[in-house]
């Protein structure tokens, strides 16, 4: 079965929703580089343009789900108690997010994705991914209220609480350990089907998510239950693929948090994540830093 359908959510005029979503993750200070290639034992490549900012999963999920509703979405991250965990705090604020942080006595972790001709990227982190727990003294509360909530990163007893939202998804990055001593069950689960840390069977799940999606980048991907489908084609070039597949879960998330169909769902999340491809950085309109 081919899940594809031709009502391309580009067909007709999107109008933002009136939904709550929370993001439970993390937060990594990213260095983009524009290079004319890759990184090849004993050659020297030259960076084109260069842009700081914080990113990974939490961040990049949230921005795109603030993006899609009205209301103002809450991010619980953790934060190192540092220069980088500052600039983190104000940066994804003044995006409208509302941040609940755990701040640790440890470094924020930063990191450096390499961008070259084809769009492609390679990803270097430096230091531990901080997380928060359910210990820690934040508004657990909140995720009572919450229409749709995406966890990247947490303990198994935040997905306890997170639970109580409608719709529940998250990644397998976040170790499927956690997600098997949860014992909750997941609307979604969407992880990458190209990336080893992503990888996985139904076999090491304890229970069978709802739908899960293994996404295969420009080839498409697959859903269970469904069967294969296609990506969309860009309409531009494609500059780099960093946060395309963080996009295309925010958009699986917001579909499935409105009561779509799934193939409404998975309509939004093709375009989501092939937009996301379409820019250089991690957020639409912030690549216009040039290296000095």
């Amino acid at each position: 079965m081919i899940v594809d359908k031709n009502n391309k959510v580009e067909d007709y005029k999107f109008k933002k929703g009136n939904l709550n979503f929370a993001v439970i993750g993390h937060v990594e200070w990213i260095n983009f580089l524009k290079v004319d290639q890759l990184p090849k034992p004993g050659v020297i490549s030259h960076s084109e343009k260069s842009l700081e900012y914080p990113a990974g999963g939490g961040s990049i999920i949230a921005k795109i789900l603030s993006d899609l509703t009205l209301n103002q979405i809450h991010f619980f991250t953790s934060l190192g108690n540092d220069d980088y965990g500052d600039k983190c705090f104000k940066i994804l604020s003044n995006m409208g997010i509302k941040l609940h942080v755990a701040w640790r006595d440890k470094p924020t972790r930063r990191g450096f994705s390499l961008i070259d001709s084809q769009g492609e990227r390679a990803i270097t982190v430096i230091g531990e991914r901080l997380a928060p727990t359910h210990k820690d003294n934040l508004e657990w509360n909140i995720l009572k209220k919450m229409d749709g909530i995406f966890i990247t990163a947490s303990d198994s007893e935040i997905f306890k609480m997170a639970r109580s939202a409608s719709i529940l998804c998250t990644t397998p990055r976040v170790g499927l350990n956690t997600i098997n001593n949860s014992n909750v069950l997941l609307d979604g689960l969407i992880g990458s089907n190209l990336d080893p840390g992503e990888v996985f069977s139904f076999s090491e799940l304890s229970l069978k998510p709802k739908y899960t999606v293994k996404t295969e980048g420009e080839k498409g991907g697959i859903i269970f239950p469904g069967g294969r489908y296609k990506a969309h084609k860009n309409k531009k070039l494609k500059v780099d693929s960093y946060g395309c597949g963080d996009s295309f879960a925010a958009g699986i998330l917001y579909g499935m948090a409105s009561k779509w169909d799934i193939d409404k769902s998975l309509n939004l999340a093709k375009v989501m994540g092939r937009d996301a491809s379409e820019f250089f950085g991690p957020y639409a309109n912030n690549d216009e830093k040039e290296l000095n």
